[in-house]
């Protein structure tokens, strides 16, 4: 098995140490003036339990709850229910995909694993799923300083052989991501847009903040194949030997007819998009994403 550090971009790091992932909007939760917060008043009040995860403070552990459940929870103050960010990255077959070195799934774990990092730097709390035709592992959300171990660790199972399917899986993150906050997205979205589009309504009209990364790999947008090629078919296509050069066109049509249809449903779900590919600098589009949203 590899190590965790392969999905640690280090660059992408260090450019995004002095930025803070700020939201938008207003967000469920207050954490020391960061994020702007629907709660008012300065009390520090008792505002709800939540269930224990290794690593957090045994200080908060309500006993009284404990007699009468055999169970632990923390007691939650108005301060302290941070922002939650929530990962949802694509672990379906099409994502093995490498024309170079780096596969759309590592590079979107690198992306993941970065921003994971980001916000637990913040103190804020992050949770993650991954997904093919269904949700494959799912990381209760946390701010303890073990969960970005945690995440890297189910990351690293990587990518299995099932077929996207975002239709299923964001109905299905809708129903349990049940505090507001940010959901970030990564994937190729190569699936029908249909579902996609009614997933991101979901979690917009549940008040998510959501930020999609498209990442694909430079030769599915370029098609720089010529010489008679045997197309290896991924989710249940078969294999194809064909020529090219007599494709290319109407592959790049329907292609790019799909990313059309993929930037106009984020703008009009008024998701904030970010499209990638595998041989772009993460840091450097990161940063400038990142800039972006704090101006």
């Amino acid at each position: 098995m590899a190590q965790p550090r392969r999905f640690t971009d280090a660059d992408a790091l260090a450019r995004m140490r002095v930025l803070e992932l700020h939201a938008r909007g207003t967000v469920e939760g207050w954490l020391s003036g960061m994020h702007r917060s629907p709660q008012h008043g300065f009390a520090v009040e008792f505002a709800q339990h939540r269930e224990y995860s290794p690593g957090d403070d045994i200080r908060h552990i309500d006993w009284k709850v404990f007699a009468r459940t055999e169970r632990f929870y923390l007691k939650q103050y108005e301060q302290e229910t941070n922002l939650v960010t929530w990962l949802l990255v694509d672990s379906s077959e099409s994502m093995r995909y490498a024309s170079g070195a780096v596969s759309k799934y590592d590079y979107a774990c690198r992306i993941a694993a970065s921003l994971g990092w980001l916000v637990l730097s913040q103190a804020d709390t992050l949770g993650m799923l991954t997904w093919d035709t269904r949700v494959r592992s799912f990381l209760k959300p946390s701010s303890a300083s073990t969960q970005l171990r945690d995440l890297i660790a189910i990351l690293m199972d990587g990518p299995g052989g099932d077929k996207t399917g975002l239709d299923a899986v964001l109905r299905e993150a809708g129903e349990r991501l049940k505090r507001k906050g940010i959901v970030m997205i990564f994937s190729d979205l190569l699936d029908e847009i249909g579902g996609f589009a009614e997933g991101l309504r979901q979690l917009v009209w549940q008040g998510h903040e959501v930020i999609v990364f498209q990442i694909l790999d430079p030769a599915e947008l370029t098609f720089p194949f010529r010489d008679p090629t045997l197309f290896k078919g991924m989710e249940e296509w078969p294999e194809m030997l064909t020529d090219p050069l007599s494709i290319r066109e109407s592959y790049l049509r329907e292609l790019n007819a799909h990313l059309e249809a993929v930037e106009t449903t984020c703008r009009e779900s008024r998701v904030d998009f970010l499209r990638l590919r595998t041989d772009d600098d993460a840091g450097l589009k990161l940063a400038e994403y990142l800039n972006r949203r704090m101006r």
